[in-house]
């Protein structure tokens, strides 16, 4: 008896020990707020973290030597806004709860957030079997004194959100750009060289994984389809953990959304294809939920439209239904944009290889619309009306208008048209004045036109910018 009362005397005191350890000690960090970091510039960002509770918390930062002050709560946690200056760096930060944490080699530009399933988390290296195109050369040319930093989070799911998510800051060095996103660093690459500040990109992604696992509960209350049951109890949930409603954005969205943002790219939605009615209102949901989180009704968001891809056959239409309700979204969602892949898609590989044109013209739709650089191209022609002229339709399309279309491979193709039987047939088409015509000897009474509307195909139609146009009907068969 004397000897357990002497151990349960030891390990008393061993916990009190611990206990007096976690009170004092220094400030704790998520994992976003750390070394490497890039801070958006010319903005009241914010750091956040843990303290011991009820405790003042002190920052200093070096760019203007201003001293902040805020206080943890019961729970120890705190929140404070610091002032950032145009972009620069390195510079550091001290935060101390009585205790001195530094921050070091930080950089003042511009963030973005990139989300999305494969085609989003793809890095450099490719994955097996399916390599990105190019990328050992921009992987051997990395060099360290290049201003851009990656965030990359780990994959991880969660019933609840979560304070944190496992992930790390890296600088601009070969072994570090191999492993990041292929999508975001083309995109931060080109973006650094035209505004010639440090640019950040914080990845965000899971492969395979749905847009409603992306969406937070309160914003998947409004689709009473989704069973979020068993959000509330011990139940398991009956879908694969990067499919669960609610599991990504507490994981993966809600452990970062302080952190202060220029804005978000995302690539997603061959998970979803199955639903495109469905996709579109999950979208809209979505971006809202994000613009909520990051608190900015204004967020810039810019995505990428599924690739052609063979799916159930490459002369199905349910991939084409899926880009339509992406076309569709991007015209109802306010001060977004989309890319659209329709020349760069791969009938055997579901990852398209080519993800520098992605980068780049996710870059375009941010220097034109964002950045505000005037004379850039960034949005091809988006199909806008139809009329029957006799044997012939004319399309017509929402501005840009460009001054013509091209097809490099001389005429243009791609098009269908039918008749009152519902039967589409080739079709030949040409354009003149903005606009495009079509006509098939098949078909003397045309009622409707498609362009490119299935699963796999390779279009070579651009307009004078050299963007490729979506793929399109005007009909709803």
């Amino acid at each position: 008896m004397i000897i357990n009362n002497m151990y349960k005397a030891f390990y008393m005191t061993l916990a009190l020990c611990f206990a007096h350890l976690s009170l004092s000690a220094k400030v704790l960090l998520p994992s976003v707020i750390a070394d490497d970091m890039v801070l958006q510039q010319k903005e009241e960002v914010n750091l956040w973290g843990k303290a011991k509770a009820n405790t003042a918390v002190t920052i200093t930062t070096s760019w203007n030597k201003k001293t902040y002050k805020t206080k943890a709560d019961d729970q120890g946690r705190w929140i404070a806004k610091v002032s950032t200056p145009s972009a620069g760096g390195p510079y550091q930060i001290d935060i101390s709860d009585g205790e001195l944490l530094t921050l070091k080699n930080i950089l003042i530009g511009e963030v973005w957030i990139c989300s999305g399933q494969s085609n989003m988390e793809m890095p450099l290296t490719g994955f097996y079997n399916q390599p990105v195109s190019g990328a050992n050369d921009v992987i051997a040319k990395a060099k360290i004194s290049t201003p851009i930093r990656i965030y990359t989070s780990k994959n991880e799911y969660s019933k609840t959100p979560q304070d944190d998510v496992p992930g790390s800051w890296g600088q601009h060095t070969a072994e570090r750009v191999a492993q990041t996103s292929a999508t975001g660093y083309y995109f931060a690459k080109y973006l650094q060289e035209v505004l010639d500040v440090p640019v950040g990109i914080i990845v965000s992604a899971w492969g395979g994984s749905k847009i409603e696992a992306w969406i937070s509960e309160p914003y998947m209350n409004s689709f009473p389809e989704f069973d979020l049951s068993f959000l509330k109890n011990d139940q398991k949930s009956e879908y694969p953990n990067h499919h669960s409603p609610c599991y990504l954005y507490n994981a993966k969205i809600h452990p970062l959304k302080n952190f202060t943002a220029k804005g978000m790219l995302w690539y997603q939605g061959e998970s979803n294809r199955d639903k495109p009615e469905q996709y579109l209102k999950l979208q809209k949901a979505f971006v809202a939920n994000m613009r909520a989180a990051w608190a900015n009704p204004d967020l810039p968001f810019y995505f990428v439209q599924i690739a052609p891809f063979k799916y159930s056959g490459k002369d199905g239409i349910e991939a084409a239904k899926l880009r339509e309700s992406q076309l569709w979204a991007m015209q109802e969602i306010p001060n977004s944009g989309m890319v659209v892949t329709t020349d760069i898609g791969s009938e055997e590989c579901i990852h398209p290889p080519d993800k520098e044109k992605v980068g780049n013209r996710l870059a375009y739709w941010a220097l034109a619309k964002t950045y505000n650089r005037v004379g850039i191209g960034y949005s091809a022609p988006v199909y806008k009306s139809f009329q029957i002229d006799g044997d012939k339709i004319k399309l017509a399309f929402e501005k840009p208008i460009p001054t013509g279309f091209s097809a490099t491979g001389g005429s243009i193709k791609d098009f269908e048209i039918a008749g009152a039987d519902k039967v589409f047939h080739p079709a030949t088409a040409w354009s003149a004045d903005g606009c495009i015509y079509v006509k098939s000897d098949q078909v003397p009474a045309p009622i409707a036109a498609r362009y490119a509307f299935k699963n796999y195909i390779k279009t070579d139609l651009y307009d004078d910018r050299g963007l490729p146009l979506s793929s399109f009907r005007t009909d709803d068969w």
